[in-house]
Protein backbone atom coordinates (compact mmCIF):
# COMPACT_ATOMS: atom_id res chain seq x y z
CA UNK A 1 0.00 0.00 0.00
CA UNK A 2 1.62 3.69 -0.88
CA UNK A 3 1.37 6.66 1.90
CA UNK A 4 -1.03 8.02 -0.81
CA UNK A 5 -3.55 5.02 -0.38
CA UNK A 6 -3.23 4.84 2.83
CA UNK A 7 -4.16 8.71 3.46
CA UNK A 8 -6.48 8.59 0.86
CA UNK A 9 -8.24 5.15 2.81
CA UNK A 10 -8.15 7.22 6.73
CA UNK A 11 -9.23 10.36 5.53
CA UNK A 12 -12.35 9.29 3.67
CA UNK A 13 -13.19 6.81 6.44
CA UNK A 14 -13.17 9.65 8.67
CA UNK A 15 -15.19 11.80 6.50
CA UNK A 16 -18.13 9.25 6.05
CA UNK A 17 -17.97 8.34 9.55
CA UNK A 18 -16.89 11.23 11.90
CA UNK A 19 -18.33 14.64 9.76
CA UNK A 20 -18.14 16.68 12.75
CA UNK A 21 -15.10 16.29 14.68
CA UNK A 22 -14.45 19.23 18.00
CA UNK A 23 -12.48 20.25 20.76
CA UNK A 24 -14.08 18.54 23.77
CA UNK A 25 -12.51 21.99 25.68
CA UNK A 26 -15.35 24.01 26.67
CA UNK A 27 -15.22 27.88 25.88
CA UNK A 28 -17.06 30.73 24.46
CA UNK A 29 -14.34 32.98 23.23
CA UNK A 30 -10.93 33.21 21.74
CA UNK A 31 -9.62 34.44 24.70
CA UNK A 32 -11.09 30.97 26.53
CA UNK A 33 -9.92 29.01 24.14
CA UNK A 34 -5.88 30.03 24.36
CA UNK A 35 -6.48 30.00 27.98
CA UNK A 36 -8.18 26.34 27.97
CA UNK A 37 -5.65 24.97 25.52
CA UNK A 38 -2.31 26.72 27.46
CA UNK A 39 -4.23 24.83 30.53
CA UNK A 40 -4.68 21.37 28.76
CA UNK A 41 -1.01 20.53 28.16
CA UNK A 42 0.07 17.25 29.77
CA UNK A 43 -3.67 17.60 31.44
CA UNK A 44 -7.14 16.18 30.07
CA UNK A 45 -9.64 18.51 29.20
CA UNK A 46 -12.03 16.99 31.73
CA UNK A 47 -10.14 18.47 34.04
CA UNK A 48 -9.82 21.78 32.38
CA UNK A 49 -12.88 22.48 32.06
CA UNK A 50 -13.40 21.35 35.62
CA UNK A 51 -11.46 25.10 36.37
CA UNK A 52 -12.07 27.14 33.81
CA UNK A 53 -16.07 28.13 34.67
CA UNK A 54 -14.89 30.11 38.34
CA UNK A 55 -11.31 31.30 36.51
CA UNK A 56 -13.13 33.06 33.33
CA UNK A 57 -16.01 34.01 35.60
CA UNK A 58 -13.30 35.74 38.17
CA UNK A 59 -11.39 36.94 34.91
CA UNK A 60 -13.21 37.49 32.16
CA UNK A 61 -10.82 39.72 30.21
CA UNK A 62 -7.40 39.12 28.97
CA UNK A 63 -7.23 42.57 31.27
CA UNK A 64 -8.12 41.22 34.16
CA UNK A 65 -6.17 38.21 33.86
CA UNK A 66 -3.21 40.19 33.22
CA UNK A 67 -3.85 41.91 36.53
CA UNK A 68 -4.69 39.10 38.62
CA UNK A 69 -1.77 37.95 41.84
CA UNK A 70 0.02 34.87 40.21
CA UNK A 71 -0.87 33.24 43.63
CA UNK A 72 -4.97 33.68 42.74
CA UNK A 73 -4.61 32.32 39.50
CA UNK A 74 -2.73 29.27 41.39
CA UNK A 75 -5.58 28.43 43.47
CA UNK A 76 -7.69 28.39 40.42
CA UNK A 77 -6.39 25.69 38.86
CA UNK A 78 -3.95 23.63 41.32
CA UNK A 79 -5.59 20.90 40.53
CA UNK A 80 -4.19 20.65 36.67
CA UNK A 81 -0.86 19.51 36.26
CA UNK A 82 2.14 21.88 36.50
CA UNK A 83 -0.07 24.90 38.40
CA UNK A 84 3.06 26.81 39.37
CA UNK A 85 4.33 27.18 35.52
CA UNK A 86 0.62 27.76 34.64
CA UNK A 87 -0.15 30.18 36.59
CA UNK A 88 2.84 32.38 35.76
CA UNK A 89 2.04 31.99 31.82
CA UNK A 90 -1.63 32.56 32.01
CA UNK A 91 -0.56 36.08 33.89
CA UNK A 92 1.96 37.28 31.37
CA UNK A 93 -0.05 35.93 28.35
CA UNK A 94 -3.39 38.18 29.95
CA UNK A 95 -1.05 41.06 30.27
CA UNK A 96 0.86 40.88 27.04
CA UNK A 97 -2.37 39.94 25.06
CA UNK A 98 -3.50 43.33 26.71
CA UNK A 99 -0.51 45.43 26.09
CA UNK A 100 0.42 44.14 22.55
CA UNK A 101 -2.65 43.03 21.17
CA UNK A 102 -5.55 45.30 22.42
CA UNK A 103 -6.86 42.19 24.51
CA UNK A 104 -7.88 40.22 21.11
CA UNK A 105 -6.31 36.95 20.75
CA UNK A 106 -3.85 37.66 17.20
CA UNK A 107 -4.48 35.12 13.96
CA UNK A 108 -1.35 33.87 12.89
CA UNK A 109 0.30 31.31 14.47
CA UNK A 110 3.83 33.74 14.32
CA UNK A 111 1.91 36.15 16.48
CA UNK A 112 0.42 33.44 18.78
CA UNK A 113 3.75 32.02 19.63
CA UNK A 114 5.03 35.37 20.75
CA UNK A 115 2.92 34.95 23.51
CA UNK A 116 4.05 33.44 27.53
CA UNK A 117 3.19 29.67 27.16
CA UNK A 118 2.01 29.28 23.54
CA UNK A 119 4.43 26.92 22.06
CA UNK A 120 3.70 25.41 18.17
CA UNK A 121 0.34 23.17 19.06
CA UNK A 122 -0.95 25.84 20.80
CA UNK A 123 -1.02 28.66 18.43
CA UNK A 124 -1.92 25.85 15.58
CA UNK A 125 -5.05 24.43 18.28
CA UNK A 126 -5.98 28.21 18.23
CA UNK A 127 -5.35 29.54 14.71
CA UNK A 128 -7.49 26.47 13.23
CA UNK A 129 -10.03 26.53 15.50
CA UNK A 130 -10.94 29.96 15.95
CA UNK A 131 -9.70 31.21 12.46
CA UNK A 132 -9.73 28.33 9.65
CA UNK A 133 -6.35 28.29 9.40
CA UNK A 134 -5.62 25.29 7.18
CA UNK A 135 -2.74 23.85 10.14
CA UNK A 136 -2.80 20.41 12.29
CA UNK A 137 -1.78 20.58 16.04
CA UNK A 138 0.45 17.79 16.98
CA UNK A 139 -0.13 16.49 20.66
CA UNK A 140 1.11 13.50 21.77
CA UNK A 141 -2.39 11.57 20.89
CA UNK A 142 -1.62 13.12 17.15
CA UNK A 143 2.24 11.99 17.31
CA UNK A 144 1.41 8.60 18.83
CA UNK A 145 -1.53 7.86 15.80
CA UNK A 146 0.29 9.61 12.87
CA UNK A 147 3.45 6.86 13.56
CA UNK A 148 1.26 3.86 14.08
CA UNK A 149 -0.91 4.34 11.23
CA UNK A 150 1.78 4.92 9.20
CA UNK A 151 1.14 8.69 8.38
CA UNK A 152 4.36 9.93 9.19
CA UNK A 153 7.79 8.72 10.45
CA UNK A 154 8.93 12.27 11.38
CA UNK A 155 11.02 11.99 14.55
CA UNK A 156 9.45 15.50 16.12
CA UNK A 157 6.06 16.88 16.45
CA UNK A 158 7.15 19.25 14.00
CA UNK A 159 8.32 16.97 11.21
CA UNK A 160 5.06 14.90 12.11
CA UNK A 161 3.09 18.24 10.99
CA UNK A 162 4.87 18.55 7.82
CA UNK A 163 3.97 15.49 6.78
CA UNK A 164 0.55 15.64 7.97
CA UNK A 165 -0.13 18.77 6.29
CA UNK A 166 1.73 17.70 3.24
CA UNK A 167 -0.72 14.82 2.59
CA UNK A 168 -3.93 16.45 3.64
CA UNK A 169 -6.37 18.69 1.98
CA UNK A 170 -6.36 22.06 3.00
CA UNK A 171 -10.01 21.81 3.70
CA UNK A 172 -9.37 19.13 5.89
CA UNK A 173 -6.77 19.74 7.71
CA UNK A 174 -8.71 21.57 11.20
CA UNK A 175 -10.98 18.65 11.22
CA UNK A 176 -8.03 16.09 11.39
CA UNK A 177 -6.51 17.39 14.41
CA UNK A 178 -9.94 16.33 15.94
CA UNK A 179 -9.63 12.98 14.22
CA UNK A 180 -6.36 11.60 15.13
CA UNK A 181 -6.92 13.18 18.42
CA UNK A 182 -10.28 11.87 19.61
CA UNK A 183 -8.96 8.50 17.88
CA UNK A 184 -5.23 8.16 20.25
CA UNK A 185 -7.50 9.11 22.92
CA UNK A 186 -10.58 6.52 22.70
CA UNK A 187 -9.26 4.09 20.39
CA UNK A 188 -5.62 4.23 19.77
CA UNK A 189 -4.67 4.71 23.15
CA UNK A 190 -1.16 4.96 24.24
CA UNK A 191 -1.05 1.72 26.40
CA UNK A 192 -3.57 -0.63 25.18
CA UNK A 193 -5.44 0.30 21.76
CA UNK A 194 -8.37 -1.19 21.20
CA UNK A 195 -7.45 -2.48 17.72
CA UNK A 196 -10.22 -5.26 17.86
CA UNK A 197 -12.83 -2.68 17.57
CA UNK A 198 -11.10 0.01 15.22
CA UNK A 199 -12.40 0.94 11.78
CA UNK A 200 -9.00 1.62 10.28
CA UNK A 201 -7.40 -1.62 10.48
CA UNK A 202 -7.15 -2.14 6.62
CA UNK A 203 -4.82 0.94 6.68
CA UNK A 204 -2.96 0.67 9.76
CA UNK A 205 0.81 -0.35 9.66
CA UNK A 206 0.59 -1.52 13.34
CA UNK A 207 -2.10 -3.74 13.24
CA UNK A 208 -0.56 -4.97 10.14
CA UNK A 209 2.52 -6.09 12.02
CA UNK A 210 1.10 -7.40 15.04
CA UNK A 211 -2.42 -8.76 13.82
CA UNK A 212 -1.12 -12.30 13.74
CA UNK A 213 1.24 -12.20 16.80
Amino acid sequence: MTRKERYEGIVGWFRENVPVAQSELSFADPYQLIVAVVLSAQCTDKRVNMVTPELFRRYPTAEKLGAAPVEDIYELIRSVSYPNNKARHLQALGRKLSEDFGGKVPATVEQLMTLPGVGRKTANVVASIIYDEPVIAVDTHVFRVSHRLGLSRGKTPYDVELDLEKNIKTDNRATAHHWLILHGRYTCTARAPKCAECALKPWCQYYSRNANR
